[in-house]
């Protein structure tokens, strides 16, 4: 299977993910921020390429080996298109103080990234 085609896999996955929690009323979980203890939502989960590479080894689609040097591959592939891990052209990274941390709109958390 090409890139262009687990990518659109990928695409229809995490929008079959995203209707599912709609539906269902499934909230993202609150967190609290270590550093300041303001609490919030945590950002939504979606399915990555790599995850949909695994899942693909893991129930028996590809062999171990074949899923080996597809995850090789596509991070090779995404290095060299600048993709991001959802197959997206790659947007600018914006630390946050914690690399642990998902949570959105920290009030600490400057809009630079740090030096």
């Amino acid at each position: 299977m090409s890139f262009p085609a687990l990518i659109g896999l990928r695409n229809k996955l995490d929008a079959m993910l995203q209707q599912i929690r709609s539906e269902r009323h499934i909230v993202s979980p609150v967190l609290r921020c270590p550093k300041c203890g303001t609490t919030g939502p945590s950002a939504e989960p979606h399915v990555s390429v790599r995850a949909l590479i695994l899942a693909l080894g893991r129930f028996g689609i590809t062999s171990q080996k074949d899923t080996k040097k597809t995850e090789r591959d596509w991070a090779e592939y995404r290095v060299h298109n600048r993709l991001d891990l959802y197959g997206q052209a790659s947007a600018p990274v914006v630390e946050s103080h914690s690399g642990q941390s998902k949570m959105l709109g920290c009030a600490h958390v400057s809009s630079t990234p740090r030096q």
